[in-house]
């Protein structure tokens, strides 16, 4: 589906980017890491919360200085991720040093321009409909600096784009107080998780130890073999479908009865078994729900099927979730641009036992706060929608 150039209202004009904004981006080559420096920011991470500087490379002074001089960073400049997840602008609101690496650098030095109003038009389906027709790469997507400049871009008058990032913007923070409200659900439930059980890294409680593989019934992993597609049938899910420990069934990939059976047969998906992505986004775990439609997944993923006479789903779920569990994780990974772990290492995880009792009391609390989880998504969700056709009107000047 191409863009059509709607008509603006008479004060407004489609615009491409690089003519009424400074487009560049970060460095392209590959600076020499240290272990503490200038952090080096990357595509990921850029998050929707903001820049994400828990988990980043560090380069010299020196490095900085002379990435700097092409590609700096100030405040209220936008950066945007060119490569693997597109996407994810961010505004910059403090003037914490650091350089960047293949990520787009928008900067709003010939004025006329409001960053905050293009950095709304950025994360919506306007321009999102124009990266999708340019997009380029196969398991790698990327967008290039030239499309980032050719985007075009609906822009009225300067106190009408300040008038609409004030409206966006408030409309935007009731979505951040409600994700506020699911990271404290999850913040509760890592706290309930320790109260009960101790931190897994030194397990204070002196709780039995044990491999992965011993504690489990089976460890294998989806299908090996190219499914046949139908349009419609069961979903066929893959890694992006396993995420904040929920099964989305949410996709664009269907098989049908026959593929489904053949697919299955080998080690069926049951009510309890976890799966566990172990290709890119590595390291997120999901416990098969009672509720669960049928579905079938990819090789990258994991399925685990727990000896439920020893440990808790729910338990093992939050288990390989745990510090423990990503460091584990984090440790057997392998590969540079697609990192992955395979079966064997995985089997080799070490978990703790706790009684089974015991594990079965911190599983009746997680559903009470899961629960609670999925009223704030669904009110998230809603959020969501509403905002995306806020969005929609305001680019049109229908504010």
């Amino acid at each position: 589906m191409k863009l059509q150039l709607t008509e603006l209202p008479p004060s407004w004009s489609w615009e491409a980017s690089g003519e009424i904004i400074d487009v560049r981006d970060g460095t392209h080559d590959t600076p020499k890491y240290l272990e503490e420096g200038v952090p080096l920011i990357t595509s990921k991470n850029l998050k929707s919360h903001g820049i994400d500087f828990k988990n980043v490379e560090f380069i010299s002074q020196e490095d900085h200085a002379a990435i700097s001089k092409r590609s700096g960073v100030e405040l209220n400049d936008v950066l945007f991720a060119m490569i693997g997840t597109i996407g994810n602008p961010v505004i910059v609101e403090n003037e914490k040093e650091f350089s960047i690496k293949n990520v787009a650098l928008f900067k709003f030095n010939k004025g006329g321009v409001e960053p905050r109003f293009f950095y709304r038009i950025l994360d919506s389906d306007l321009v999102k409909l124009q990266l999708q027709e340019a997009t380029r790469g196969g398991t790698q997507k990327f967008v290039s600096l030239k499309v980032l400049r050719n985007l075009q871009i609906p822009l009225p008058p300067l106190a009408e784009q300040k008038r609409i990032a004030r409206i966006l913007d408030a409309a935007d923070a009731l979505r951040v107080k409600r994700r506020e409200a699911i990271s404290q659900l999850d913040a509760l439930l890592q706290s309930t998780f320790l109260t009960l059980f101790g931190d897994p890294v030194s397990n204070p409680m002196g709780w039995e130890v044990c491999s992965l593989e011993n504690a489990t019934t089976r460890i294998t992993d989806g299908t090996h073999q190219s499914p046949k597609w139908s349009e419609t049938g069961i979903p066929f899910l893959f890694v992006s479908n396993i995420r904040d420990r929920v099964i989305d069934f949410q996709t664009s990939r269907f098989i049908s009865e026959d593929e489904y059976t053949k697919l299955t047969s080998r080690c069926p998906i049951e009510v309890g078994d976890v799966l566990y992505t172990t290709v890119g986004s590595y390291g997120n775990p999901a416990v098969v729900k009672d509720d669960y439609q049928r579905f079938a997944f990819q090789r990258h993923i994991a399925h685990i099927k727990p000896k439920h006479d020893l440990i808790e789903p729910k338990f093992l779920e939050i288990m390989l979730d745990s510090p423990v569990g990503r460091y584990q994780a984090d440790r057997y990974a392998r590969g540079v641009a697609q990192k992955t772990l395979n079966l064997r290492e995985l089997k080799r995880f070490k978990i703790f036992l706790p009684p089974f009792e015991e594990q079965q009391h911190f599983s009746k609390i997680i559903s009470s706060i899961e629960k609670q989880k999925v009223q704030q998504r669904a009110h998230l969700a809603e959020l969501d929608t509403l905002f995306a056709a806020l969005q929609s009107r305001a680019f049109k000047g229908e504010l």
